[in-house]
């Protein structure tokens, strides 16, 4: 049994453009509703939401029986929670609040085992279908993702440092935090925010890097697409979960005869 093609990482080194979709209710179960919907990527976050090891594994499995791209946002850089994750299956991280250069290479050592980094090694695991992938060793370091996200100002104003890092597959830009960090907390759409973020992204597309973000709007989402971006999340179940909700309740309502 020899280990599959990542078709994400294969899309993005190809310069072919990814939609995503935010995964962040920590259920198997709407796991499964939005599987089937054909986005190209969905990202599991463990970040800002309740999963555990255990609610993803079940995610995991949902997005495994279709064509999307199950990544994982860790809650931290940590060696540990990061060898459990590939252990589990994992095929791409997406690693947060990557604030150096520094960072950046140790995240890629956590997904590397000796002697070019620190995973351990599980003999038996679901990665390897449990011992069963002969190249497993061989190969999975080339069929990993390892995505950084930059967070602050001067995390992007350096961000062709983190294209320079081996093993950094791609460059996330969160502009919720990056507002934050430049005084417009809860503005992630303010134009100060994408002024700061499109040079440093137009630079690494330049040299070749790909470079990502989560937006929760579809025309904005395609024109950054549009723009050479490869990745682009264009919004999250819960969103979609509660803004689909308020919108049936006042259709409902505006229509109740008085």
């Amino acid at each position: 049994m020899k280990l599959s093609t990542n078709p994400f990482l294969k899309a993005m080194r190809a310069g072919n453009r990814q939609v995503g979709i935010w995964v962040s209710l920590s259920s198997p179960y709407a796991a499964e509703a939005i599987a089937p919907a054909g986005y190209d990527w969905a990202l599991l976050d463990m970040e800002h939401s309740p999963n555990e090891l255990h609610t993803l594994l079940g995610q995991l499995q949902a997005f495994a029986a279709s064509g999307t791209t199950a990544i994982v946002r860790p809650d931290w850089n940590d060696p540990v929670k990061v060898k459990r994750l590939l252990d589990l299956g994992v095929p791409g991280l997406l690693f947060p609040m990557v604030e150096t250069p520094e960072e950046a290479r140790a995240a890629v050592a956590a997904c590397r085992y000796p002697p070019r980094g620190k995973r351990g090694v599980a003999g038996t695991a679901r990665a390897n279908a449990f011992g069963r992938i002969t190249d497993y060793y061989t190969r999975i370091e080339e069929e990993t993702a390892i995505l950084v996200q930059l967070e602050t100002r001067q995390a992007v104003e350096n961000a062709v440092a983190y294209a320079e890092v081996d093993g950094v597959d791609g460059i996330f830009f969160g502009p919720a935090d990056i507002g934050a960090d430049i005084g417009l907390l809860g503005q992630p759409m303010a134009p100060q925010v994408w002024d700061l973020i499109r040079p440093a992204a137009r630079r690494l597309i330049d040299r070749g890097m790909p470079v990502g973000t989560l937006v929760s709007d579809a025309d904005f989402a395609a024109e950054l697409l549009s723009e050479g971006f490869t990745f682009v999340a264009c919004g999250s179940d819960a969103g979609l979960l509660a803004k689909g909700a308020d919108r049936l309740l006042a259709a409902v309502r505006d229509k109740i005869a008085e």
